[in-house]
């Protein structure tokens, strides 16, 4: 198991407890790991992003601190919210894996999300990434 892989399961086993959130400071986390601090930062960003789920706030300086904290799926807003103005096809293929794997949706939704969203059908755009994100949102502001 390589580094990002142990603090990607670290920051997880801090999530398990009820409150959904880990806050930590980000040099504490480099020193735990025997890492550079732009080590947390590729984690968070490529393993917390709110196309797979997350909400991460930081504060930097002195008494800077990091917290993520796992989007209740409850509300359409917050997954609306954390899709981009431009989304590529692989990040709406991770907002749709995570709305089926949270049940917020069904297999079948899943299947004609990612069908409208696929390159193929947006072949004939010119901003397809952003046709793309105006799709995913709308169809789950309906749902």
């Amino acid at each position: 198991m390589g580094v990002s892989d142990k603090i990607e399961a670290f920051i997880n086993e801090l999530m398990k407890d009820e409150t959904d959130y880990a806050e930590f400071g980000r040099n504490e986390l480099a020193d735990l790991f025997g890492c550079v601090p732009s080590q947390i930062n590729y984690v968070i960003s490529t393993r917390f992003s709110p196309e797979k789920g997350y909400c991460v706030e930081s504060r930097r300086g002195g008494g800077g601190y990091i917290k993520i904290r796992k989007i209740r799926l409850g509300g359409a807003s917050d997954v609306i919210a954390g899709i981009k103005e431009s989304c590529t096809a692989k990040e709406a293929r991770t907002v749709v894996e995570n709305l089926y794997r949270t049940g917020s949706i069904d297999v079948k939704e899943a299947h004609i999300l990612m069908t409208v969203c696929g390159d193929k059908a947006l072949a004939e755009c010119k901003n397809k990434d952003k046709v793309r994100s105006d799709i995913l949102k709308n169809v789950i502001s309906e749902l």
